[in-house]
């Protein structure tokens, strides 16, 4: 009843990044996998990604063998479906490690327009219990992040 095992090891080291700079220097300096996002499109509003960057950074990072995830856990408006379908429809050909989603909605929309990216669900879809964990691999997902509010306890339970 659980999902896949994790690519990432326990002693990598996982970094977000806010710019395309912050992004390099990370990779640089020895991060071994990347999280970012782009403001409109993620939690991450803080960003400054376009999606041109988001490229270069997927490219720059891959070259030297690191991982790239890109934060798409916006919880959606019909006002966003414009954008998800651009957003998408750029990021399939890029070839991220994963893409981080909350929304079922755009978990959904992102299997079926893109079904080559493995899809990760965000600690902010608030999966809490193997049951969840569940549904989640029936939908497809290929790793989730449990809830912060989850204990070590219930993180062995669900495992």
């Amino acid at each position: 009843m659980t999902l896949k095992e994790p690519k990432m090891l326990k002693s990598e080291l996982l970094m977000p990044a806010g710019n395309l700079d912050k992004l390099k220097t990370a990779v640089l300096y020895g991060a071994d996998a990347i999280y970012l996002g782009t403001p409109d499109m993620s939690l991450r509003t803080k960003s400054e990604f376009s999606l041109e960057q988001i490229r270069e950074g997927i490219e720059f990072a891959h070259a030297r063998g690191k991982r790239i995830y890109l934060t798409l856990n916006l919880f959606s408006h019909n006002k966003d479906v414009p954008k998800l379908e651009e957003y998408v429809a750029t990021i399939k050909d890029l070839k991220p490690d994963g893409v981080i989603i909350a929304d079922p909605g755009v978990f959904q929309y992102v299997k079926t327009h893109a079904p080559d990216v493995p899809l990760h669900v965000s600690t902010q879809a608030n999966v809490c219990s193997w049951m969840s964990v569940k549904f989640w691999e029936d939908m497809g997902a290929d790793l989730c992040v449990l809830a912060r509010e989850v204990s070590f306890a219930e993180l062995t339970e669900i495992r």
